[in-house]
């Protein structure tokens, strides 16, 4: 982000069209500015190591490298630790949508979604937050862990293993998709103590973000489908 609070943006989509109308539209708002464009996923990796934007917006289905992987190398580079990504996709796409958050982006959007849930989307990435909450992530992670003895499933109960009681607590709450002060609230934590268990929590797994917590939370089990919003029992 500027020293003027501007979020730059890098687009990346292969159709031309669908770039310019993002293009017009992230320009339009007086707290962004497109600062790149790719055509493939591999100009995306290109350009985002050379101008280091706040936001990658990108396409999952693109030619020479896709977004999946363009997501992954981003993520795992230490000199784009503070480039976030917001992948678009279409409800269709579970498999991918769940690869692309394993990857390391902060998010998702359906490609038809309204111009404003976009731009809100962006800021919120671009904060550092997860674009996550109990609704369509939630209900796209259920679908795709909903078949039984997954081998992802083992490995995500491995990777818990670990934990203290309480850390699984807080995993299980973010899984669920409430926000620091709530997971507070339920536990009888402060925001700040809350925080600190997530933190704890993530330098354990080794997970760079919210979103891959979410994906832990439901492969290890401790989130089921159809759980997302029920009270801790």
């Amino acid at each position: 982000m500027t020293a003027a609070g501007v979020l730059r943006v890098l687009l990346a989509d292969d159709q031309h069209l669908v770039r310019s109308a993002f293009a017009m539209l992230v320009g339009s708002a007086p707290d962004m500015e497109v600062v790149g464009e790719a055509a493939d996923g591999r100009a995306a990796l290109e350009l985002a190591r050379a101008i280091k934007p706040d936001v990658v917006v990108m396409d999952i289905r693109m030619p020479t490298l896709d977004g999946i992987e363009a997501t992954r190398l981003i993520a795992s580079d230490p000199e784009l630790a503070r480039v976030r990504v917001l992948v678009l996709t279409t409800y269709e796409d579970d498999d991918s949508v769940l690869a692309a958050l394993r990857a390391g982006a902060g998010g998702f959007l359906v490609k038809d979604t309204r111009p404003a849930e976009l731009l809100a989307a962006i800021r919120t990435i671009g904060a550092g937050e997860a674009l996550l909450s109990p609704g369509p992530t939630a209900r796209l992670i259920s679908r795709v862990l909903r078949l039984p003895a997954r081998a992802e499933t083992e490995s995500g109960s491995a990777r818990v293993a670990d934990l203290s009681a309480r850390e699984r607590e807080v995993l299980t709450l973010v899984g669920r998709g409430l926000t620091n002060a709530e997971i507070g609230t339920l536990l009888g934590l402060s925001p700040l103590t809350a925080k600190t268990h997530v933190s704890r929590i993530m330098s354990k797994l080794n997970a760079r973000d919210r979103p891959q917590l979410v994906v832990t939370a439901y492969e290890s089990g401790l989130v089921v489908p159809g759980d997302e919003t029920s009270p801790m029992s």
